[in-house]
């Protein structure tokens, strides 16, 4: 079984996703999701392609892939106030990275809890990711991840979910920053549309989700 507390590692792909402590939800208004996503652009975006998401009411999922360590390290140097990324060479950049994920959720967090007046912690502990392994696999992922709602009885077929990237990639969003290479690893726009009628498409792999 992959770990789900990968080191996250420069030009990899991972499936990066969290869940709420117990009962509670994530996202309590349209307001919430919407800035959560511009959270996550605001810290994650700089160093993470995006190929997929979906944001559902107690937790969420994303599909990316880790930049080049220098693109990051370029990234994070001003942040952690340094003048030349050879300052960070040092640094051990898993831990870097983690830190960013954790500071986009702590973000996030504190402004909810201002909103809605409440104290703690919002999120799991530590958030879970998965090492992308092969091409089915991140197929797999997309689709995975496209179809929570639809499993969730939210909606019924993914564009109904205005909260993940689906229609995103189809262009029926104006604000897209998920990557439109996803669609080309379904090798075509009618095959990505094909594949994401059915609720069970299964490349061929055994994956666990």
């Amino acid at each position: 079984m992959i770990d789900k507390y990968s080191e996250i590692i420069p030009e990899t792909y991972f499936h990066i996703y969290n869940r709420a402590n117990g009962n509670e939800k994530l996202f309590l208004s349209v307001d919430n999701y919407l800035y959560f996503l511009k959270r996550y652009k605001d810290f994650i975006q700089p160093i993470c392609e995006t190929y997929a998401y979906c944001l559902m009411p107690n937790h969420f999922h994303f599909l990316i892939q880790v930049k080049r360590e220098n693109d990051i390290l370029e990234h994070l140097k001003t942040l952690q106030g340094f003048k030349t990324i050879e300052d960070l060479k040092n640094k051990n950049i898993s831990r870097l990275l983690s830190q960013q994920f954790s500071n986009f959720f702590n973000s996030y967090t504190q402004a909810l809890n201002k909103q809605h007046n409440r104290k703690g912690s919002l999120f799991m502990r530590s958030f879970k990711r998965k090492i992308i392994t092969s091409d089915g696999y991140r197929l797999k992922t997309v689709h995975y991840i496209h179809f929570n709602a639809v499993e969730a009885g939210l909606c019924d077929v993914p564009e109904q979910w205005p909260y993940c990237s689906f229609s995103n990639l189809l262009n029926k969003q104006n604000d897209i920053f998920v990557n439109k290479e996803t669609i080309d690893w379904f090798g075509s726009r009618e095959n990505f549309l094909h594949t994401h009628r059915n609720s069970n498409f299964k490349p061929n792999i055994d994956v666990i989700i």
